[in-house]
């Protein structure tokens, strides 16, 4: 289980984040990678969708569905084929939009570490000193991390898929898998500052397991954020960055 108390205490850190973001404004830091969030999100996008279309048809074509459905000359099954086709290509584009954050996340590593970094030395009013090859090792660290939620949280939403089809059971699982989703998401943002205290990947991974309300909180005001096209995007990654940071240094100070 987790903490409610601390599913709150990284809900209210947002609030926090922008009240620091205010006052030491630090708003480059968060509308260059916001920027180029949307613009490779957009890009992704566009060959997400074009090719998703590509993928149907070539299948149809394969199993020779395309065929069949002509040859019936039903208008019934011809506009239930392509609800088929459409919803198939939503389902591309829900997988493009859940697994592009962590790509994002991972060519952003270095600005976020940096941002984590910076956040901190602000807040104990100390300077950390740059390294090049600590800088590396912190997107490698962020590289790792993000590829192994990746794989955590694909192996999650498989087993909730199978359990949706359990009556009753699984009309619960959509918002288990928002606490999954969110888990893993609030994970990465925390292990930026784990890393900086010299936490081993497993040492962060038994922290943040131990303080799963922390991430889970911050993961579902990141996810929700997302969900508001745009401004929502350019927003999110660095507010829980941020968020996450504070919230941790509070938690160490207590």
């Amino acid at each position: 289980m987790f903490s409610f108390r601390e599913v709150l205490s990284a809900i209210q850190s947002y609030r926090k984040a922008h009240q620091f973001i205010m006052q030491h404004q630090l708003w480059k830091w968060i509308l260059i990678p916001g920027i180029i969030y949307c613009l490779l999100f957009f890009a992704g996008f566009y060959f997400v969708w074009g090719y998703s279309g590509d993928f149907v048809e070539y299948f149809t074509r394969l199993l020779h569905i395309t065929e069949w459905v002509q040859e019936l000359e039903s208008s019934w099954v011809s506009f239930l084929f392509l609800l088929v086709a459409f919803s198939v290509r939503i389902i591309f584009v829900f997988w493009y939009f859940s697994y592009f954050k962590y790509l994002f996340l991972i060519l952003a590593s270095p600005v976020f570490s940096y941002l984590s970094e910076k956040t901190e030395a602000i807040l104990e009013r100390r300077e950390f000193p740059f390294s090049w090859s600590q800088l590396a090792q912190d997107i490698i660290r962020g590289i790792k991390m993000s590829f192994r939620n990746i794989i955590y949280q694909t192996g999650a939403i498989l087993v909730l898929l199978v359990v949706s089809f359990i009556p009753i059971v699984g009309w619960i699982t959509p918002m288990i898998g928002f606490f999954i989703e969110s888990y893993f998401y609030g994970c990465s943002m925390m292990d930026y500052s784990c890393e900086r205290h010299r936490l081993s990947m497993k040492e962060s991974i038994q922290f943040i397991r131990q303080h799963r309300g922390m991430a889970i909180g911050n993961g579902m005001v990141f996810y929700l954020f997302m969900l508001i096209p745009i401004l929502g995007w350019m927003l999110a990654p660095s507010y829980a960055v941020i968020a996450a940071t504070i919230d941790l240094q509070n938690k160490r100070l207590m």
